[in-house]
């Protein structure tokens, strides 16, 4: 086990914190409560080197990063913390000897519901791979009480209930009210002369505490552990007696409510102006506690707050924590009495922002009387940065009120976001190759060709530790016996499987080991769905965010398509094929939702329709999160990436399905791009326009879907079937809305804005090489085999050396445990 504690004595530790916590012995335990005694014993281990590791730092003083990130979807924590100690083999062991399965006992911890979708997931990965790597971090984000949502699916339909994924306590994380700090909201800003210079004096404003709890983010087998800070809000002043006393029971507890407001859920729905102010107000909360945090740790050893950039770098993890700028601006301006232009300096060396869109829509932007009225100091400074980058824009663009036009912070009653952020960095990112261009050359490209300097690129990266090691225990081993356990902290080192691509024996491991997760998901597809699915069938998978972009309606109208030619052709015939989706849609979006409802009626009618023989099969699992996607990304065949192309940024489950030798049917966006260049176009399914076509049509025109829908007889009854009750015989209606916004313009002159339509064809083929490829079992487990091989480029340890040495600079720290600990 690890070094520092035997077998026994781990035993005798979950047998005492039974005892302790619940006043009972092994035997008359719970698998929940065990599920909390190893925990504890396990987090036990992990504070040595936790305490070790800050003494460290502390010690040689290197910089600091602060990860700024709304998301951070960690996964459940229990079994990587034990594969990071070196543990997995002995905990088992001890386990099994008291009595209880280790995999029955993880599955007993809830997901910490901290994020959503690829940018928490990302977030995640960044902080195992700094922490593995040995980087000085800091993760910054929000203790989300309910999280987003626990998706329910009730007749079909999206039904959102709270993740309540602290209903128990979570034993991984510990509380430092230590280094709490408070946050303002509202009121107004007076300004006051002193030694001649003005004061600026916020008052009449409401208040939280943030509360800090620190979660261990452990390296792999190193003794390093970092800590993800999520901040909780509190009321200054919990309760009022007096309100009480005289019968004002709401007013009594009206700060409380406030506190509890903010750090309730993730993204609360901005459809409404309500909305749109907590959203705003949860991301100043957390930025304002992170900022004032990591200034006082760099006061506590350093006197010149001028050279803050050179011990600490703060990443912005997309737009939602650029008030970083303003906020920091405030704090040097008005609690260390620096000039503007020192402020500015040191702002713009210390913030680096990330961008994770190209689509000008999520480029977050408020409405200026939101802002100011939420937010009045923090806006005076915005209107200042403002004021001077318009400037400078007129100075580099003389008598071009276009250009002021297009780049000004503040404009048409909004702030824009992400040209703070840009205006504030010293470093702008995208997160693949093509994303960075397309950034470049369209939605940046006056920023660019103003400060070219500042823009980079760094592709994605997912953990081999968690999507491998953890998720996948057959093939990581299996791995490991062939080519050595270097993989797991070098990905690179994977590439050596392909010696053995033509070793027919090893390829049929590969593919026996495939079958075996496949049978796992099946399992968990009947217990949750009770679907009955094939595990000889091609396992075709769709699991992320649910948008219209993301293009599940394209895959789901495809499904219809195959359903129509087997009931229709007598000489059609297909290999079986599971489509299996998952995915969440915001709450406020209703046509993703209806997306989903339709894939659901799509999959009632098939599902339950003998005559095809089992042919097809459409399971959508519910409450699509990173314990259920470890086991889905392991089974998978087909990885569906088929997002309209210059529309994802990146993408990382198409890292994670190629990692675990599922081949990419999708189109050449985001990191795509890159997945086919490591594989070879052969060793890929590949279809649809490029980017350049899509940016072409959105530029000039020329597209008409109304034209495919009357020329192609099989995509209009597919279409036609939206709308005549085929799929939804109670409400024939219901799917009318996605019909019209195939064939007819929306308010901005356009239909099908994401080209579903147009790559139709060009879809239905790919999956007719794909047929026709499967059945090809040796060619297929070659194929499979080189996705694992070939992906050592996408680990995020790669991604973060790279933003180590092109913008955070950081050293790395190596932590010896003292003797004496545990």
């Amino acid at each position: 086990m690890n070094k520092r504690l035997s077998k026994s004595e781990f035993k005798a530790a979950i047998e005492s914190n039974i005892k302790t916590l619940y006043r009972k012995t092994i035997d008359e335990a719970t698998v929940d409560q065990v599920f909390q005694a190893v925990s504890y014993a396990v987090k036990d281990i992990i504070i040595d080197e936790w305490i070790a590791t800050h003494d460290e730092y502390e010690k040689q003083d290197e910089k600091v990063l602060y990860y700024m990130s709304m998301e951070f979807l960690i996964g459940r924590t229990l079994g990587n913390n034990i594969i990071n100690i070196g543990a997995i083999k002995e905990v088992r062991e001890a386990l099994s000897e008291l009595g209880f399965d280790l995999n029955a006992v993880e599955d007993k911890e809830p997901d910490p519901a901290l994020g959503n979708g690829g940018l928490g997931r990302l977030a995640a990965c960044f902080l195992d791979s700094l922490a593995t790597l040995g980087y000085p971090a800091y993760g910054c984000g929000i203790r989300y009480r309910y999280g987003m949502f626990k998706q329910k699916i009730e007749k079909g339909y999206q039904v959102e209930v709270p993740d309540e994924w602290l209903k128990n306590p979570y034993p991984f994380e510990m509380k430092r009210p230590e280094y709490a700090y408070e946050v303002k909201f509202g009121g107004n800003v007076r300004v006051e002369k002193k030694d001649g210079k003005d004061v600026f004096i916020h008052e009449n404003y409401n208040s939280v505490r943030a509360v800090p709890y620190d979660l261990p983010i452990l390296g792999y087998k190193n003794n390093v552990v970092n800590s993800l800070r999520i901040w909780d809000a509190e009321a200054i002043t919990n309760f009022s007696l007096e309100h009480f006393d005289r019968g004002e029971y709401q007013m009594a507890v009206e700060q409380e409510n406030l506190a509890r407001t903010i750090v309730e859920v993730l993204y609360p729905n901005d459809n409404h102006y309500a909305g749109k102010e907590l959203r705003l107000k949860q991301q100043y909360f957390f930025i304002s506690a992170s900022i004032q945090r990591a200034i006082a740790r760099y006061k506590e050893k350093h006197n010149d707050i001028k050279k803050l950039h050179e011990k600490v770098v703060f990443q912005m993890n997309d737009t939602h924590p650029t008030v970083a700028v303003p906020e920091l601006m405030r704090i040097l301006l008005d609690e260390e009495g620096l000039n503007w232009d020192d402020a500015w300096a040191v702002t713009t060396k210390t913030c680096a922002y990330t961008n994770h869109t190209i689509m000008s829509e999520a480029l977050e932007k408020w409405p200026i009387d939101l802002f100011s009225r939420l937010l009045p100091r923090i806006y005076q400074i915005v209107e200042e940065i403002n004021r001077r980058f318009v400037e400078s824009i007129k100075k580099a663009y003389p008598c071009n009120e276009e250009k002021v036009a297009d780049m000004a912070i503040l404009y048409n009653n909004q702030v824009r976001m992400a040209y703070m952020a840009i205006v504030g960095s010293f470093s702008v990112n995208g997160v693949a190759r093509l994303h960075t261009e397309i950034l470049k050359k369209q939605e940046l490209k006056d920023f660019y060709l103003m400060m070219p300097e500042k823009f980079n690129n760094k592709t994605n990266g997912i953990t081999q530790r968690r999507f491998l090691l953890h998720a996948n225990e057959l093939l990581a081993d299996w791995v490991s016996k062939k080519i050595g356990s270097d993989w797991i902290c070098n990905l690179s080192a994977i590439s050596k499987l392909k010696d053995y691509l033509d070793d027919e024996k090893a390829a049929m491991e590969f593919m026996d080991i495939k079958h075996r997760n496949k049978v796992r998901l099946a399992a968990y597809i009947k217990e949750h769905n009770n679907i009955e699915v094939d595990p000889d069938s091609i396992f075709d998978i769709q699991v992320k965010r649910l948008h219209e972009y993301k293009r599940q309606l394209l895959n789901i109208l495809h499904v219809m398509y195959l359903y129509n030619k087997l009931k229709d052709d007598d000489g059609f015939d297909m290999y079986p094929r599971t489509f299996i989706f998952g995915a969440k849609a915001a709450a406020g979006y209703r046509r993703a939702k209806l997306t989903i409802k339709l894939i659901n009626s799509v999959a009632d009618v098939i599902n339950n329709d003998s005559s095809i023989n089992g042919k097809i099969k459409v399971v959508f699992i519910e409450d699509y999160k990173v314990s259920n996607a470890e086991i889905i990304f392991a089974a998978a065949d087909v990885s569906e990436q088929i997002s309209t192309a210059s529309k994802e940024a990146s993408g990382t489950g198409n890292m994670k399905f190629m990692l675990n030798g599922a081949i990419t049917l999708g189109t050449m966006d985001g990191a795509n791009v890159e997945i086919v260049e490591e594989v070879g176009k052969d060793n890929a399914f590949i279809f649809g326009l490029s980017s350049d076509e899509v940016i072409k049509y959105e530029k000039d025109g020329g597209y008409d879907p109304l034209e495919i829908f009357n020329k192609d007889s099989e995509i209009r009854k597919v279409l036609m079937q939206l709308t005549n009750g085929y799929f939804s015989a109670e409400n024939p209606g219901m799917f009318k809305e996605i019909y019209d916004s195939l064939l007819y313009p929306d308010e901005g002159g356009r239909a099908d804005i994401y080209f579903i339509l147009k790559d139709f064809n060009s879809y239905a083929q790919a999956h007719e090489r794909i047929d026709k490829a499967y059945q090809n079992k040796k060619a297929w487990a070659r194929m499979a085999l080189l996705q694992t091989a070939s992906c050592g480029k996408f680990s995020s340890d790669r991604t973060i050396e790279e933003y180590v040495r092109d913008i955070w600079h950081l050293k790395k720290v190596e932590v010896k445990m003292p003797k004496n600990s545990k």
